[in-house]
């Protein structure tokens, strides 16, 4: 049985995938993100790069931006961020400066994760003073299965 930071984990990822959903409808990398303040959702966002031409469009950039117009504030200390993908380190760097409390994270990314794969960790606490803390692996099969099909396809067609 899971506890309950286990289910509210869930269902935030839940939220986060969804968002996902909506990039792989799009035709965008298949990653999402909301960030959630006192248990409500504040900020959703989901990879956008390619339909807005910009490479600052992650998931996780469009969440934050999403949160700081809700909240009207960029610091968003209180809140955590869930995204479907190990942040990347432009997301990372992001999050710091808005001092996101807590990451929480589905798949890894092995090839350009900052948060577990690539450890910035030391760097970042010296510069900052503060990590955020991390939760791993929140849906990690849903989400790695999601991105892996997505990615499958997209070899197929080439």
């Amino acid at each position: 049985m899971e506890n309950s930071s286990t289910d509210v984990h869930s269902k935030f990822m839940n939220a986060a995938y969804q968002e996902a959903m909506k990039a792989l409808d799009e035709g965008e990398v298949p990653v999402g993100a909301v960030v959630e303040k006192d248990g409500w959702i504040v900020g959703r966002g989901y990879n956008r790069v390619e339909g807005l031409f910009d490479v600052t469009a992650h998931a996780e950039i469009v969440a934050i931006g999403a949160a700081s117009g809700y909240l009207k504030t960029w610091r968003l200390a209180g809140c955590k961020l869930y995204v479907t993908l190990e942040p990347c380190i432009m997301c990372l760097g992001a999050m710091m400066q808005a001092r996101v409390d807590e990451i929480v994270f589905g798949a890894v990314d092995p090839r350009l994760g900052a948060v577990d794969t690539f450890l910035h960790r030391h760097e970042l606490e010296r510069s900052y003073r503060f990590f955020p803390r991390v939760t791993r692996g929140v849906m990690q099969d849903e989400c790695s299965k999601l991105l892996s099909s997505f990615f499958k396809d997209l070899r197929n067609r080439a």
